[in-house]
């Protein structure tokens, strides 16, 4: 069974896909695959150097993320030209990646993990999507604690998500880490229970 995963940032997804994993799950990691199409070599890398300059690489010739994000942070339209460059390329990995572990092994749990998977609208690839919920606040304190960002800063980061609400709204199951973890890894031993998966 293939499920997607995902919530707001700062959630605790990364948390809540390695307890599947501790469980036997098999997962696929969607920022693994974005630095993937990246790194030197890849067609995806010589797009973004051809359309953005040579700027935007370190001298060994690997990405230079800084100054690709000063680039696109500020302009939409910039963004919007790198999400074309690298969105397919990720889809596409990411179904061929999900795809293959699932003939392998077609009796095991296999979890994707895709940050802004409503917002990339990938939610029609998965019959089924589990989202990782904490409410807007401790989104926002986890933020500003793990980054070292002001709350004008962190706040500017969550606005440029779907808010976590709808997110839940929309989600198949909910796990909530907004407590200690104990809780967390009881509410995913019971979603494995759930998916007739013990």
């Amino acid at each position: 069974m293939i499920m997607g995963l995902t919530g707001g940032i700062a959630s605790g997804k990364s948390t809540v896909s390695a307890l599947f994993v501790a469980k036997g799950a098999r997962l696929v990691d969607a920022d693994v695959i974005a630095r993937g199409v990246m790194l030197p070599g890849h067609p995806v890398l010589a797009a973004a150097v051809e359309h953005f300059g040579q700027t935007i690489l370190l001298p060994d010739g690997t990405l230079n993320r800084a100054a690709l994000g000063e680039i696109v942070f500020h302009d939409q339209a910039a963004l919007q030209v790198l999400n074309n460059l690298t969105h397919p390329a990720i889809r596409q990995e990411i179904k061929e990646t999900m795809y293959a572990m699932e003939e392998e092994d077609p009796q095991s749990l296999i979890v994707v993990d895709i940050p802004l998977l409503y917002e990339s609208e990938l939610d029609n690839l998965f019959k089924k999507i589990t989202v990782v919920y904490v409410p807007r606040e401790v989104q926002l304190t986890r933020l500003m604690e793990r980054n070292g960002l002001t709350l004008e800063q962190a706040t500017g980061r969550l606005d440029a998500q779907m808010d976590i609400e709808e997110k839940r709204r929309r989600a198949d199951y909910v796990i909530d880490n907004s407590g200690e973890l104990t809780h967390t890894e009881q509410q995913v031993a019971e979603l494995w229970d759930r998916l007739g998966l013990s």
